[in-house]
């Protein structure tokens, strides 16, 4: 495998980990939301998917984003009796994220980009040193 095939791969997975955290921020900042009217549904965790393939310019298995997934766990409910969206007991439904989960997943989301982004870093540093050893 070549210094461009180490590149690629490790921007695939960064595009990937970008993706991720870009859908964990998203449950993280819709986490409260309720509807605005009894019985509206509210906000739905979503999950990032992904799918290997194997490209054979880089000799190797890359990352790719796949379709967002719906966690179809139950919602919670609150029991807000002067919210609009109470239902007639006086529950408030909200959306199936758990704040504690999604932190931890933009942690390892996080740390595969950091390990991602040093393997770019030191294919780069491994470039160019070959080239300062031809010059010399």
């Amino acid at each position: 495998m070549d210094f461009n095939s180490s590149l690629r791969i490790a921007a695939t997975g960064l595009h990937a980990q970008t993706a991720r955290m870009r859908v964990i921020a998203e449950n993280l900042a819709n986490a409260d939301s309720a509807g605005k009217a009894p019985g509206d549904e509210p906000y739905r965790r979503r999950i990032p998917t992904f799918e290997t393939s194997f490209d054979p310019d880089v000799g190797g298995k890359i990352v790719e984003v796949g379709k967002l997934a719906y966690d179809m766990s139950d919602f919670t409910s609150r029991y807000e009796p002067g919210h609009p969206a109470a239902d007639g007991t006086g529950y408030v439904q909200y959306p199936n994220v758990n704040t504690l989960v999604e932190t931890m997943d933009m942690r390892e989301a996080q740390r595969t980009y950091e390990a991602n982004l040093n393997v770019v870093t030191v294919t780069r540093q491994m470039l160019g040193r070959t080239l300062d050893i031809l010059r010399g």
